[in-house]
């Protein structure tokens, strides 16, 4: 499975909700492989807790394998390398987590026939190892997400299959930006079908995840005056039929991630530690991103639209 993680806009959490997601599915016995297509600002190195790699990659990250001035990207052993406690003691029947992180200064470069080719290989090879691959892109339509479509377009990778993340705030300005990105006239949707795709098949492969969405019910709102508990559920109502009207209602939704002290403040794995023996976390945090990790793999939520 090739999974994309795009989104409008920085700060959404989509890497570090897409690093819980390849955690969570290689707790599950998947063998995972996550590359960092975030060119400019790759920081999946710091969700996975090894800092020393940024400085590992220069000259050997993505980056420079994609422009050809390395022969092999560097691989890194998550549960080996990570200074996370709780991560290096590998769980039992937990498959592969590895990462294939960018070059700390390799920044955005257009995609030619040479990198696109580079891109191809690299993901058929990484095919043949791993059950999942994560590909996590810059924020917008930048040049990492045109080089995801033109490679997912190619004949070689249509027989994979392929899921796309959006993800987006709970807000109605990153509501609107995300139905921009996937529908407005230069989204993925036209721009992946004048490369190649099939529009169809495309919509139906793209799925919303929101995130920081607070959840009302819970004990971390009920001390909010009645006023202003009010104007938030109503609020949200709101949001909810501009999401309706814009096409990315709760039927193109895969799941959400509620608001997260934890994720506010360090952008990090939850682990089942965080959640029962130091209740730094949420569980409800938790067991959003077991969700999603379960979704992400269930045919029933993907599909023609």
């Amino acid at each position: 499975m090739l999974v994309f993680a795009a989104s409008d806009k920085g700060g959404t959490g989509r890497s570090v909700t897409s690093a819980n997601l390849a955690y969570r599915r290689a707790l599950d016995g998947d063998d995972v492989c996550y590359l960092d297509f975030d060119f400019g600002s790759p920081t999946a190195p710091a969700v996975f807790d090894i800092p020393d790699v940024l400085q590992e990659a220069e000259g050997r990250g993505l980056h420079s394998y994609l422009k050809g001035e390395t022969g092999e990207p560097l691989r890194v052993d998550i549960w080996a390398r990570t200074e996370h406690y709780v991560l290096r003691d590998k769980p039992d029947r937990s498959g592969r987590l590895v990462l294939l992180p960018g070059d700390r200064s390799g920044g955005e470069f257009v995609t030619d026939t040479e990198n696109l080719h580079r891109c191809v290989d690299l993901i058929l090879r990484l095919k043949r190892e791993f059950n999942v691959i994560v590909v996590d892109l810059s924020a917008g339509r930048s040049y990492a997400m045109d080089l995801a479509l033109a490679a997912s377009a190619q004949e070689e990778l249509r027989r994979i299959k392929a899921r796309w993340l959006i993800y987006h705030r709970w807000t109605r300005q990153h509501v609107m930006a995300a139905a921009e990105l996937v529908g407005g006239k230069q989204g993925i949707v036209s721009a992946g079908e004048e490369m190649g795709h099939d529009r169809q098949a495309l919509l139906g492969s793209i799925r919303f995840v929101r995130a920081a969405v607070p959840d009302l019910e819970s004990s971390l709102w009920s001390q909010m005056p009645p006023a202003q508990s009010a104007w938030m559920r109503q609020y949200n109502k709101q949001l909810e039929t501009i999401a309706a009207d814009l096409g990315i209602g709760r039927s193109r939704v895969l799941g959400s991630v509620p608001l997260e002290p934890v994720l506010q403040l360090r952008e990090q794995l939850i682990t089942d530690q965080d959640v029962l023996d130091s209740r730094i976390a949420n569980i409800e945090t938790w067991q959003a991103m077991g969700v999603l990790a379960e979704r992400l793999a269930d045919d029933k939520y993907w599909g023609q639209l």
